[in-house]
């Protein structure tokens, strides 16, 4: 019986090398041989980070392509998430109530496509686990072909940021006051200092701060698309460290936003009031409240209370916290 050695071929996103059973392929004599022949898979919107590929807990189209058309059916499982990537386990993970997916064919059935869901949270309660994706067909007599892990990334990224004023007096022309923002750092007992800022599963992609001189919510909830900034800063890592130009005295508002690795994304909104010409006679002061996003029809409501800080030093959603 002809054995086969599947090589799958470095797609847009992501890239495995496993060993199966080729779909299609005829079998002459007896004698057992190895042939080498390539097979892509890609899922939709996935990332390769140092050898391990993640994708954000959802929807993500799934395509298989072979390179000879398959015969019969060929199908995609998801096993449930677990923390444990050991091979043992990836009966009992199919039986546990792994995902099913229909893979559709083109017209010569070389590319088989399809869409199913990763969830963050399975067997094992984490929100950054691993998933095992199964490639089964028809020719491999319900065996399966290919099987590979994907780290399913739940957690969003996070950042604990400190909004301060500076005066501009001696810094700049004209005289004004310069509004400055800088991700915190925890020091825990025994522990080395750490930053409030990143992304506990795939890693932190970027981070921006968009500064408006008015309501920037008033033609639609993102300003980005809407408005234009006065000031903007961005960076690909962490630490948050932005200082805007001289402003005048007024109401400012702040959105900052921060995107992981897999596209999940978090964003945090400050309305500043600057007060003071950042002189030595009239030294700045500043007052920042916080925003909530509540929706589209009034996006974000700011709390009555005034805070030195915006943000969290975890996300909320993920777990883990300092």
């Amino acid at each position: 019986m002809k054995k086969l050695l599947l090589v799958l071929m470095v797609v847009a996103m992501a890239s495995f090398l496993l060993v199966g059973c080729l779909p299609g392929i005829g079998v002459d004599g007896d004698e057992e041989e190895e042939v080498v022949v390539e097979v892509a898979v890609d899922i939709a919107d996935s990332v390769v980070i140092d050898g391990k590929t993640y994708v954000s807990a959802g929807s993500h189209d799934i395509t298989v392509t072979f390179p000879e058309p398959a015969t019969g059916s060929v199908t995609a499982y998801i096993g449930l998430c677990g923390g444990d990537y050991s091979k043992s386990l990836l009966d009992d993970i199919i039986a546990a109530g792994g995902l099913s997916i229909p893979l559709w064919p083109n017209e010569d059935k070389t590319v088989w496509s399809g869409s199913g869901d990763f969830y963050g949270v399975g067997l094992f309660a984490s929100y950054c686990c691993a998933s095992y994706v199964f490639v089964t067909s028809g020719e491999c007599e319900d065996e399966v072909c290919l099987q590979f892990p994907v780290i399913v990334d739940s957690c969003s990224p996070y950042a604990e940021i400190e909004i301060g004023i500076k005066d501009c007096e001696y810094e700049c022309s004209p005289e004004g006051c310069s509004i400055t923002f800088e991700s915190t750092e925890v020091a825990p007992e025994c522990a080395d200092t750490s930053e409030c800022c990143g992304d506990d599963c795939s890693g932190l992609f970027s981070w921006s701060m968009n500064l408006y001189d008015g309501w920037p919510f008033d033609k639609c909830c993102d300003p980005t698309v809407c408005e234009e900034p006065i000031g903007t800063c961005s960076l690909n890592a962490c630490p948050i460290d932005c200082e805007t130009d001289c402003l005048a005295a007024g109401t400012y508002y702040a959105i900052i936003t921060l995107v992981d690795n897999v596209g999940l994304e978090t964003n945090y909104y400050a309305k500043i009031v600057v007060g003071g010409e950042g002189t030595t006679a009239a030294p700045c002061t500043i007052l920042v409240y916080e925003g909530t996003y509540v929706g589209p029809d009034e996006c974000v409501i700011f709390d009555d209370v005034t805070t030195d800080t915006i943000g969290l030093c975890f996300d909320p959603d993920c777990g883990n916290f300092y």
